[in-house]
């Protein structure tokens, strides 16, 4: 708000052109947030004004009663055109909010003058922090990557994958009563009932595979391809992305987000997962330089929002980023990759070393010898 009170150009502007995002029957004391900033809401509220125009993520919590916690986090992505009137409502049994139709954001048009005392305005302070986190996801990305339901929770809807309630269920399915006792953990964790995602609620992501190396590879191949990532990242961006390469850091951004704001943490593992894939790939830096390159600002404005130990493990106490980059850092040496690129991996190594004293010269893991599982039936000559 300090920034629109020193610009009165912007307010105005934004005034006239901003959408309008209109909250109905939020109770008091919902956390309710735009983007990177969120709030209390108190009994005036009704929404947020002067919303810049393009791709947001709407997120809200429910009060936490008689001494509660707040509820989990749930949001959703919408993305919001020149003067655009959006209406959401509460929804008390999934406290959520859920989209109203088009119709009544076209109604209350007239009526926002009306509505303006109990609007708040957009945070503009956070908004070029927004768009650094946000400026590959496109609106047509958002749409392809949430959830058919288009709701982000934090915490997955589960269902089990059979009815297990009634004792001939559990007979059927050769587990044992619910009275019986329980003589380990690993025995109690079996009886525990095999859950799965609620249809439509899980996030899109991409497919990731689980072998990096093609069908029939030798001994030599199979060794390449493992060490090397790029054959499983090609298979990625033709089986998603074909021709769009910048898809991935769509991909890339929207996990970030979901985890960091939306709290979800599936999508910070598959974060991981993916950044590795990206990471690990030597020959693909020299095909694709523009994605490295993009990839790397990408990268920049994500760890400004997180702590530096936050990627150690508990237990072993390793890096996972650092010990990924370490590996991306030496790739960008080689002689296939272009001046812009290694020097701009140069700068930023050299960033993160000064901010986080991170220390990428020890001999990576990489450079010890990799024992690598062959696939049944092949054997070395």
């Amino acid at each position: 708000m300090a920034v629109l009170r020193s610009d009165p150009e912007l307010a105005r502007q934004l005034f006239f052109e901003g959408a309008t995002v209109v909250v109905l029957d939020v109770p008091e004391g919902t956390e309710f947030g735009i983007d990177y900033s969120a709030w209390a809401v108190g009994p005036r509220f009704r929404g947020v004004k002067m919303v810049p125009p393009g791709l947001h993520f709407v997120h809200c919590s429910a009060a936490g009663g008689g001494g509660r916690d707040a509820g989990p986090r749930s949001g959703r992505f919408l993305s919001l055109r020149r003067r655009e009137v959006r209406v959401l409502r509460w929804d008390p049994a999934g406290e959520a909010v859920r989209p109203e139709p088009p119709e009544q954001g076209e109604a209350l048009r007239d009526g926002l003058r009306e509505l303006d005392p109990f609007l708040g305005p957009y945070p503009y302070e956070t908004l070029k922090k927004w768009v650094s986190l946000s400026n590959f996801i496109s609106e047509a990305a958002a749409e392809e990557l949430q959830p058919e339901s288009g709701q982000i929770c934090a915490f997955a809807e589960v269902l089990p994958e059979a009815a297990g309630r009634h004792t001939r269920d559990r007979a059927g399915q050769r587990r044992p009563p619910l009275g019986a006792e329980c003589r380990s953990y690993a025995e109690g964790l079996a009886r525990l009932p095999r859950m799965r995602p609620r249809a439509g609620t899980q996030i899109r992501f991409c497919e990731l595979p689980r072998q990096a190396f093609p069908d029939g590879a030798s001994p030599e191949e199979i060794t390449r391809h493992s060490m090397d990532l790029s054959y499983a990242l090609q298979r990625v961006m033709e089986q998603r992305y074909p021709g769009q390469p910048l898809g991935l850091l769509a991909e890339l951004q929207f996990a970030f987000i979901c985890f960091l704001i939306g709290n979800v943490y599936d999508a910070f593992e598959h974060w991981k997962r993916l950044l590795n894939i990206l990471c690990r790939s030597e020959e693909a830096m020299g095909k694709y330089q523009d994605l490295y390159i993009n990839l790397i600002s990408v990268l920049y404005h994500q760890l400004n929002e997180i702590p530096a130990d936050f990627f150690v493990d508990i237990v072993s106490q390793d890096n996972f980023l650092t010990s990924t980059l370490q590996v991306m850092f030496s790739c960008t040496c080689s002689s296939a990759v272009d001046e812009a690129l290694r020097n701009k991996a140069e700068k930023f190594k050299a960033h993160l070393t000064k901010k986080f004293r991170w220390d990428f010269e020890a001999e990576p893991e990489d450079c010890a010898p990799v024992v690598v599982e062959l696939p049944e039936g092949v054997q070395v000559d």
